[in-house]
């Protein structure tokens, strides 16, 4: 059974850093493209970054491009999001995905795994 499970969530004050992971099971990522989104309270989900199974290319939203960083291990087939200088618009359940029918810019389109979401919180 191919599934996403997610870790690494929490709180921190504006301008601190958290790193979310994926560990995949039941498939591969680098076969696939991955990414992120992310729901903020009262909004829908929103892509934020997606990574081309390709060659790695990867596409940010301006919302998080040089803060927050895709990456994964393939030895431990595990997908990561590095996310620094935080801020309190930031607060989200964020939830990894791959699969799918490839990237649209940021947005993985129609992905065919997703992790079940890690909540963020940025607050003082």
């Amino acid at each position: 059974q191919a599934q996403l499970v997610g870790s690494g969530g929490g709180s921190v004050q504006p301008g601190g850093s958290l790193r979310l992971s994926c560990a995949a099971s039941g498939f591969f990522l680098d076969y696939y493209p991955i990414a992120w989104f992310r729901q903020a309270p009262g909004k829908e989900r929103e892509a934020i970054i997606c990574m081309t199974a390709s060659d790695g290319t990867t596409y940010y939203s301006d919302s998080v491009k040089g803060r927050f960083t895709i990456s994964k291990d393939s030895a431990k087939n595990t997908m990561y999001l590095q996310m620094n200088n935080l801020k309190s618009e930031d607060t989200a359940i964020y939830f990894c995905a791959g699969g799918g029918n490839g990237c649209r810019g940021y947005s993985l389109q129609l992905p065919d795994y997703w992790g079940q979401g890690t909540q963020v919180t940025v607050s003082s």
